[in-house]
């Protein structure tokens, strides 16, 4: 597999350096824990400016006394090496949602959002219960560990922390990646407010997108 992929690799630096082809590019949003998220911010670092770091972000969400830790990055480039990207995202257990021009073109007021699914499931119930039309067109979960610590607060010593963190890691946080289109311009502002109430992390388009 990791062969398969560096031959793709070169191929699509080859096609992107002869200028010979049209190479149609997309975006995609990756999240999952810190490893899978240094690796992909790798790859992108790797692929000679075929594909682009938007921006990463690692997140610590506050749930009582315990921190749930995860990664998000988000990148643009070369369609071909972002496929690879998603296989080996695919194959680690993280989110991908991938994000087409085409598709940008066709669905009005592109969003994605990034949360524990618990989380992601309640605030578009209260979007829906606020009659704001909306579509989810895509959605992935992980199946990955994704990071608890008992907070900094909780003052107990290391060992005695790290001897706990099997306990309550048990209950393995799912985490969802989900691309939303929402009908009216003038609901996208309320949509913004009820997720980042609930924390959730909102990409908009509009603020994304580069014509090059």
């Amino acid at each position: 597999m990791i062969e398969d992929n560096i031959r793709v690799l070169r191929q699509a630096a080859k096609v992107s350096s002869s200028g010979k082809h049209n190479i149609e590019k997309t975006w995609c949003v990756i999240a999952g824990n810190v490893d899978l998220v240094d690796e992909m911010a790798y790859k992108a670092i790797a692929s000679n400016h075929n594909v682009k770091i938007l921006f990463r972000e690692h997140v610590i969400l506050k749930d009582g006394k315990l921190d749930k830790k995860f990664d998000f990055i988000m990148l643009y480039g070369n369609s071909i090496i972002i496929d690879v990207f998603r296989n080996d995202v695919n194959q680690r257990g993280g989110a991908y949602v991938q994000i087409s021009r085409g598709l940008l073109n066709e669905e009005s007021n592109l969003m994605v959002l990034v949360a524990p699914d618990d989380v992601i499931r309640y605030t578009v119930s209260k979007i829906e219960k606020s009659r704001i039309p909306v579509a989810i067109l895509k959605e992935s979960q992980t199946t990955g560990f994704i990071d608890i610590d008992l907070s900094n607060e909780v003052k107990l010593p290391n060992f005695i922390k790290t001897a706990l963190k099997p306990f309550y890691n048990a209950n393995e946080v799912v985490l969802s990646t989900i691309l939303i289109s929402v009908d009216r311009e003038q609901d996208i502002a309320k949509v913004q407010s009820i997720a980042t109430s609930n924390r959730i992390f909102v990409i908009d388009f509009k603020d994304i997108v580069t014509e090059d």
